[in-house]
């Protein structure tokens, strides 16, 4: 009994970190991916380095943006989720 009981506290240093830590990332990661997953061409977006454009075409891991200067090829992880919906947001 007096083993188990000093391994709790660090058992419980290992939970706490797992639910304040580990777990929100996991979750935002997975939205992450749901959200890449629904892009559609006419989308408008904003890149992770402030890139603001349209989606022209959609690819397996690919997306052409058009933007004021012309038209470019990213990756799709490039997206960011957050800035791209508070954009929505303000139509």
């Amino acid at each position: 009994m007096e083993g188990i009981q000093q391994f709790l506290p660090m058992i419980f240093i290992f939970v706490a970190i797992y639910f304040f830590m580990i777990r929100p990332q996991q979750k935002k990661v997975k939205q992450e991916k749901t959200y890449e997953a629904s892009l559609k061409v006419g989308d408008r977006i904003v890149t992770k380095s402030g890139l603001h454009g349209r989606i022209a075409e959609l690819n397996e891991l690919t997306v052409v943006v058009e933007t004021m200067a012309g038209k470019l090829l990213m990756e799709r992880s490039a997206i960011s989720m957050d800035m791209s919906q508070k954009l929505q947001e303000k139509k």
